[in-house]
């Protein structure tokens, strides 16, 4: 029994052919695809899309290395977002001493310019 139909392995031929002539463009981005596996890729996308007989895309792994990898990748998102908040915290307190300042120095000025007129 055959995996794919012919009109699947059509619409993989013409992706590749765009991909040659470089008209064949990625979905989010919208980058020139120059990767021949990612032709393959869209062109299957596609023929799916189609209601062609392609089989399903492949689900993502989930074995012990996956799961770790996921685990510590949460965790440095974890702490960089701790610190992104950090920073914008000491950020906060920078303007507000700087509005003061800018206050401070604002009154002694015309403290100063009134006491040259007088």
């Amino acid at each position: 029994m055959a995996r794919y139909s012919k009109k699947s392995q059509d619409t993989v031929g013409d992706a590749l052919h765009r991909e040659k002539k470089g008209t064949l463009r990625s979905g989010r981005s919208g980058k020139k695809v120059t990767s021949r596996k990612q032709a393959i890729a869209i062109g299957l996308s596609e023929a799916r899309e189609k209601g062609q007989k392609v089989p399903a895309a492949p689900k993502k792994a989930t074995t012990k290395k996956a799961a770790a990898k996921k685990g510590t990748a949460t965790r440095k998102r974890a702490t960089t977002k701790k610190a992104a908040s950090g920073r914008a915290k000491s950020r906060k307190t920078t303007g507000k001493k700087a509005a003061a300042t800018r206050r401070k120095s604002s009154t002694s000025r015309k403290r100063a310019s009134t006491k040259k007129a007088s």
